[in-house]
């Protein structure tokens, strides 16, 4: 039987959040998930597996989030994998790099609540 579930890379470096959105996409079951608590193994992670969807934060230890994304997209142009940033950290520039970068979505975190989280990721992955 051929493995169909969507595969998910989410990187935080807050583990409380991390948890809680580990913890609720984990009862989806087409969703498996991978986790990184910094943008190094992040990268490493996002190469290895080819995530469908990669839930980014951007001030992250070792290496930032958008960091991390440019040299992803570098091994990885497809723009397939498709990535939601979620941070606290609202600022114009940094938004607008992000859709350079082929961001589907900017969320700030104080802004949105977990079901919400939750329900984009399942459209982006289309479950």
């Amino acid at each position: 039987m051929t493995n169909t579930k969507k595969k998910l890379l989410i990187i935080e470096d807050d583990e409380a959040i991390l948890f809680s959105l580990k913890k609720k996409l984990e009862l989806i079951p087409e969703i498996q998930i991978f986790s990184a608590l910094n943008g190094e193994e992040g990268l490493k992670i996002a190469i290895d597996e080819t995530p469908d969807l990669i839930l980014l934060d951007i001030v992250l230890p070792k290496m930032n989030g958008l960091e991390m994304l440019k040299k992803f997209r570098q091994k990885n142009p497809s723009k397939d994998v498709k990535v939601i940033i979620l941070s606290n950290l609202s600022n114009t520039n940094v938004e607008a790099e992000a859709v350079e970068l082929g961001v589907k979505m900017y969320i700030i975190k104080a802004d949105w609540k977990l079901e919400d989280v939750i329900t984009k990721v399942k459209e982006s992955l289309e479950i």
